[in-house]
């Protein structure tokens, strides 16, 4: 069948049970010698992986993976290494990244050059390159290399399972993954009374950002009295900078496929829909190609494995549209109608798709149901904590050294994140704050840093756990500006239905940006946040409920940066331009003359050699003059 990095090619009849397992016998010691991670090792054939997550991509990983299978072949290397392309392997501000096996060596930034020395150096004479090896240096001052990086070593990967590890269309990779293994136990052995048991006792919930626990929706639709029933995938993924979910389809297709088609059997469906946003075109690509194999392999379609089940996805690519992340706006998109949000009840389990009980869930919940039934519900429960079970997908962005793709178990700390996985704040700069949840989220203060990561911590302390958006901020971040900023963006995506929402936010807004602009007047902040506790009360769906998070718990943990904005006419992290005062130091100034031809507002004045001022009641504060003057005589208060 497959090589590695290929579909699978089409079958005169459907994959039976035994066929699978010939497949994951004959496929599954590749996946083994790739899992290894020991240095020095040898192997009849190397395998080196390019990770082809949509972050490298955008660095040319695909030259990369092209010009190191130009030197394998050029050097007579085919028969002892083949380059195979897998899914994001999460250090994305390290992109390219290529990982030589058995020996686990990670390399970095590989361009042409770079894999031309690694095939040289590496494949040819068993020698490491140490200067593009991966290494990082960690909050205790300890240099790691390659897989004993915190970032990599760290991570507990179940939904993350097999991104980075296998070719995302190679169907006899995911079979040698242990893929399909639980969807066949459901059709031969397990019960869907048994499956329901094992998804409770989990303790999985719902990775979009409510939270609801995953069993008991499942169990509402199967209850639901109907002959036709429907299963749907959330790729809408908005929040911005968030890529968890296009990372999972990217890189691991078949296993959100699988975990629908499991769906299917236990609540009685017939069709599943994935709803993905446009923007998402390699994983909508990928996905169409996981769907087309599946389907000719028999793992969709009319008797899947040979029994008598019936069961096909298909894709629905949604415009954009913030506000279809919501169930009944994104079914109502699926429709073909206006994604708009109704009331509920009734809840999607009992009236969702053309008014049919329906099953909704993420991306990242879906790809956890195998290995749950696969594994068992205690294995999983014993990961996480008492009441927030299992792991966490978070794109983790923002001040840190290492941003990208990570997977940890639920109760790790915000601290552990930011040091160790993140490897510390850059440039030596503190941290101050962290946005869990994307827009519809809050922040998170260092203060707070040692509380543990799980839904129930995070709601009190004004947080959410969200879709997995984790943004840290060291303290030259505004948490004025960045609650402004969020809003902007929850205003304009407003779908207008209901008043609160509609006019609510675009009130706050402009309060925030009376606040931020230096024109704030006393009674401001109350009636801020006055505001934002009718909206979230008073809203009609889950964006206007949520969009005053970022308002609200910046008041509640830095309500001193609102005082100071709006009393002294000041921006503590002296970020808010229109607050902040631009002055000249006499015996700093050159007399260059560069801030005055830069600036916009002719403000500034001084002869060429001569020591130049700035008429305050002219500047309006751009900060131009900042930026161009060389000798660091501009001063900012």
């Amino acid at each position: 069948m497959a090589e590695a990095g290929h579909a699978a090619a089409p079958r005169s009849h459907g994959l039976t049970v035994a066929e699978l397992e010939r497949i994951r016998q004959r496929v599954r010691p590749r996946l083994e010698t790739r899992d290894a991670r020991s240095p020095g090792s040898a192997a009849a054939t190397r395998e080196v992986l390019v990770c082809a997550g949509g972050g490298c991509l955008s660095c040319h990983a695909e030259r990369t993976a092209v010009a190191l299978e130009r030197e394998i072949e050029a050097r007579g290397l085919a028969g002892r290494a083949r380059v195979v392309r897998v899914g994001c392997m999460g250090l994305c501000d390290a992109g390219p990244l290529v990982l030589v096996t058995p020996d686990g060596t990670y390399y970095e930034q590989v361009d042409e050059e770079r894999a031309r020395r690694i095939v040289d150096e590496h494949l040819g004479r068993g020698e490491v390159v140490r200067d593009i090896e991966l290494c990082r240096v960690g909050a205790d001052g300890i240099e790691r290399r390659s897989a004993e990086v915190p970032f990599f070593a760290r991570q507990v990967k179940i939904a993350l399972r097999n991104c980075g590890r296998i070719a995302p269309c190679d169907l006899d990779e995911y079979v040698a993954a242990d893929g399909y293994r639980a969807l066949a136990r459901v059709l031969d052995e397990w019960s869907p009374e048994h499956v329901l048991d094992q998804l409770k006792r989990s303790g999985l919930r719902g990775r979009g950002g409510a939270g609801f626990p995953a069993g008991l929706k499942w169990q509402f639709v199967r209850d639901a009295p109907g002959d036709e029933k429907y299963v749907v995938c959330n790729a809408d993924e908005g929040d911005p900078g968030a890529f968890m979910d296009r990372s999972l389809l990217e890189g691991d297709p078949f296993s959100v496929i699988e975990g629908m088609t499991i769906a299917g059997r236990v609540i009685g469906a017939r069709k599943g829909y994935v709803y993905v946003r446009a923007e998402y075109p390699l994983a909508i690509e990928r996905l169409e190609c996981a769907l087309s194999t599946a389907r000719e392999h028999g793992l969709l379609g009319p008797r899947i494995l040979g029994r008598s089940f019936e069961f096909d996805v298909e894709i629905r690519i949604g415009a954009g549209a913030f506000v279809c992340g919501e169930e009944t706006a994104l079914m109502h998109s699926i429709e073909g109608r206006r994604g708009m949000p109704r009331p509920r009840p009734p809840f999607p389990a009992q009236q969702g798709l053309w008014g049919r009980p329906t099953l909704l869930n993420n991306v990242e919940t879906w790809a956890n149901v195998p290995p749950i039934l696969l594994h068992g519900a205690d294995w999983y429960a014993s990961i996480g904590t008492p009441r927030s079970k299992g792991t966490k997908v978070f794109a983790l962005a923002g001040d840190v050294r290492n941003t990208g793709l990570v997977e940890v178990p639920m109760g790790i700390t915000l601290r552990e994140v930011v040091d160790e996985l993140g490897g510390g704040i850059r440039g030596g700069n503190t941290f101050k704050a962290a946005q869990s949840g994307g827009p519809s989220g809050g922040c998170i203060p260092a203060a707070a840093a040692d509380v543990p990561i799980d839904y129930e911590s995070l709601q009190q302390l004004g947080a959410i756990m969200g879709s997995g958006g984790l943004i840290i901020m060291d303290q030259r971040s505004c948490m004025v500006a960045l609650a402004r900023f969020f809003l902007e963006f929850l205003a304009d995506e407003s779908c207008g239905k209901c008043p609160p929402c509609r006019i609510g936010t675009r009130v706050m807004l402009n309060l925030l940006e009376r606040i931020t602009s230096g024109a704030a007047e006393s009674g401001d902040i109350e009636l801020l946040r006055t505001l934002a506790e009718h909206i979230q009360a008073t809203s009609l769906c889950g964006l206007g409920q949520t969009a005053p998070n970022a308002v609200l718990s910046t008041l509640a943990h830095f309500g001193d940066e609102y005082a100071a904005h709006v009393e002294q006419r000041r921006c503590p992290a002296r970020s808010c331009r229109p607050l902040l005062t631009y002055t000249i130091v006499a015996d700093r100034c050159n007399g260059c003359t560069q801030c005055a031809q830069a600036c916009p507002a002719d403000a500034i004045h001084g002869e060429r050699k001569a020591v130049h001022v700035i008429d305050q009641q002219a500047c309006i504060h751009c900060g131009a003059c900042l930026d161009v003057c060389p000798s660091d005589a501009v001063h900012v208060e």
